[in-house]
């Protein structure tokens, strides 16, 4: 049998570079840019990235993003979150404390982790305060991040009979409104 001459093994050829001819500039600039075509400058010059690497186009991390992720990085890296977190409970009152209650009462302060809520009259006031750990609980639930650890209810504002200029010592006319 005759023999065959031994045929040369393939070699793996390396992909050519990128011809500047053959390619438009426009996307010779968007690969140059992108980092997708090694050129000689780019092997000699190697740079650490930098602050003003942000601005540089089509640079990694650069994507469109949603106004809704722009928004929530932007309330955390300034630390409002928990200013948020409580304007979200006093917005929402309603849904935290019922409809029912919420019609007769509303959040007026908030000071060194206290909700302070102000009812109608002293009978809700009452009524709250027996209610203070079931409403606490639900705010610490819904909003962990607003940081309220304790719940004050007062009474309907009304005028004080102790100061001015007709006042007379004694306990005064005690509760008459409400």
């Amino acid at each position: 049998m005759p023999e065959r001459p031994e045929e040369p093994a393939a070699t793996p050829q390396k992909p050519a570079p990128l011809d500047r001819t053959a390619v438009p500039e426009t996307i010779s600039t968007y690969l140059r840019l992108r980092g997708l075509e090694p050129s000689a400058r780019s092997y000699r010059k190697r740079r650490r990235r930098t602050a003003d690497d942000e601005n540089i186009p089509f640079a990694p991390g650069r994507d469109p993003r949603g106004v809704g992720d722009v928004l929530a990085d932007l309330t955390r890296e300034a630390g409002w979150d928990p200013q948020l977190a409580r304007e979200d409970v006093v917005r929402a009152w309603d849904q935290v404390a019922g409809e029912d209650t919420a019609k007769h009462t509303r959040p007026v302060a908030f000071s060194d982790g206290t909700l302070t809520i102000q009812a109608d009259s002293t009978a809700w006031a009452k009524q709250l305060q027996l209610m203070r750990a079931q409403i606490l609980s639900e705010i610490v639930r819904r909003y962990p991040e607003a940081g309220v650890n304790a719940v004050r209810f007062i009474g309907p504002d009304v005028p004080s009979w102790k100061w001015g200029p007709r006042t007379i010592p004694g306990r005064g006319p005690r509760d008459t409104y409400g």
